[in-house]
């Protein structure tokens, strides 16, 4: 199960069930199963950050990420979601597809630094808000949490734009921050506001070295 191929991964992803009915207040995007197959496989092909790892997912909606990590060999994929029906949904994702040692938490991300979850996951990953509309600086919030729940690694995506910002916070909170691919992300026009059918966001694909090799 471990060795899947990336086409595979991908296959499996596209039966996962997306939000019903977007909250635009939570940014409610799903991570396509393209980027999320390319994101898991990396991770684990690279890295070796998946297979047999405790694996966070911070934000996690319908389980998108912890289902690839899952399938990719984790130990223990632990999905954290603030919304109700989307924890419901990851929970239906993962009793459809059969899928051992996955869990969804009902938590508000923002507060898990600090609780009990607090360095317990080797790696966490995360498709965070983008801090656009209400959600002004989210994106950071939520990866500031992640770096207090990681002991290895962090894997996130966040708008190209911000890269400079990124670099620099990622090395006052004691990570290394890199950059290892820029996509395309497609965002479907999921909201009224939303004038065209899709829209593409440049974003890059980062990894956070937090281990005590670097530093």
């Amino acid at each position: 199960m471990a060795r899947m191929k990336l086409r595979k991964l991908e296959e499996y992803l596209q039966g996962v069930d997306g939000f019903e009915q977007p909250k635009i207040l939570l940014e409610q995007y799903p991570t396509p199963p393209h980027i999320a197959a390319c994101m898991a496989h990396h991770m684990q092909a690279q890295h070796g950050d998946i297979e047999g790892r405790l694996v966070g997912d911070l934000g996690c909606g319908c389980g998108m990420l912890s289902i690839a990590s899952t399938l990719l060999g984790a130990q223990l994929t632990v999905g954290f979601e603030l919304d109700g029906d989307a924890v419901d949904t990851f929970r239906s994702n993962v009793v459809e597809m059969e899928l051992p040692n996955v869990d969804c938490v009902r938590a508000d991300v923002l507060q898990l630094a600090g609780s009990k979850w607090e360095k317990s996951f080797d790696t966490v990953v995360m498709n965070p808000p983008f801090g656009t509309k209400h959600n002004a600086g989210m994106d950071m919030r939520f990866l500031e949490v992640a770096l207090h729940l990681a002991n290895t690694s962090v894997y996130s995506l966040h708008k190209t734009s911000t890269r400079a910002y990124i670099q620099k916070k990622a090395q006052e909170w004691g990570a290394r921050g890199s950059v290892i691919a820029e996509l395309r992300y497609n965002i479907d026009a999921s909201y009224k506001f939303h004038k065209h059918k899709s829209k593409d966001i440049e974003v890059d694909f980062w990894r956070f070295d937090i281990s005590e090799e670097w530093k």
